[in-house]
């Protein structure tokens, strides 16, 4: 077999996503038929047929779906050379770390800090990034470290828990469960939850406090600010972590434990079999600020 390149790689993607060439070719910003022509000396290198083509539709073969999954992986491996080649390349090498905006980046904040105390300390870039968009940053090689809470993947990472606390709903003031002192996830099934964008079912059923129905649809959420603002309206009820609760008290929204929830674990990532001596520093620092510590929840009312 000849050596694919990558430009063949990312044509392929392209017709894989649109499942049409005239649109991919618009995509790439190429004509059509170099594209088909791209396309059929890839099916040649790799010796399978990657798309069925009619004069209806295209469609991808079994092979064509295999490649098209590992291909996010290349990119991403691409990506990441690239990005971690330019950081080592400055004049002054800068550490790149990621968490969502909130308690995290505070726990984030006090690493760096302790972490520019060492000798030799390279500059931190702290990058606040949003739902669901750390894991995304490791493997793309746009961060170097993330603060990853639950519930998270971990395929391709090293990873050590650095706090782990108990969630509650917040609820509508006015609602009926409002009045009592403790609740269960049973209380919470046919409530409306927040939909966060590109949530797996597992991750929907983890917000929802279920490990295996799917939840009630509620209001599409990006960010914390904006799922209290929509519990507050009465629009959603949320399983949140405690800290969050505990940094958001508000007159509108009570917060009740939900004693049988699963917990929310924060934990420190990196990618899996870095031997970069900096990384292993600012883990053992992450580590030294919040060994494994469990956070305890909002006292009932």
């Amino acid at each position: 077999m000849d050596d694919v390149e990558v430009r063949e790689l990312r044509y392929f993607r392209a017709v894989a996503d649109e499942l049409n060439f005239s649109r991919a070719a618009v995509r790439l910003g190429i004509a059509q038929p170099p594209l088909s022509r791209a396309i059929r000396q890839l099916e040649r290198r790799i010796g399978v047929q990657l798309f069925v083509r009619d004069t209806r539709q295209v469609a991808l073969t079994p092979a064509g779906h295999a490649l098209r999954a590992e291909t996010a992986r290349v990119f991403d491996a691409v990506s990441a050379a690239v990005h971690r080649t330019r950081r080592a390349g400055q004049a002054t090498p800068t550490v790149v770390v990621t968490a969502k905006a909130g308690v995290a980046t505070d726990l984030l904040r006090r690493i760096v800090r302790s972490y520019a105390e060492l000798p030799g300390a390279e500059a931190v870039e702290i990058v606040v990034s949003g739902y669901g968009e750390q894991a995304a940053m490791l493997r793309d090689g746009r961060a170097d470290l993330a603060l990853i809470g639950s519930p998270a993947e971990h395929a391709g990472f090293d990873a050590e828990p650095l706090c782990t606390e108990p969630r509650v709903v917040a609820l509508p003031a006015g609602h009926e469960l409002a009045g009592r002192a403790t609740l269960s996830c049973r209380d919470l099934v046919g409530l409306p939850m927040p939909q966060w964008p590109g949530a797996t079912p597992a991750e929907r059923a983890y917000w929802a406090g279920r490990d295996y129905d799917l939840p009630t649809h509620g209001p599409e959420i990006r960010d914390s600010s904006q799922l209290l603002e929509n519990v507050a309206l009465g629009q959603t009820v949320a399983l949140i972590p405690s800290s969050l609760a505990e940094h958001n008290p508000r007159p509108d929204i009570a917060y009740r434990p939900v004693l049988d929830a699963s917990p929310y674990t924060t934990v420190i990532a990196w990618p899996a079999g870095s031997t970069a001596p900096w990384i292993a520093r600012f883990v053992q620092v992450a580590n030294s600020q919040l060994v494994t510590t469990v956070i305890e929840g909002p006292s009932s009312p």
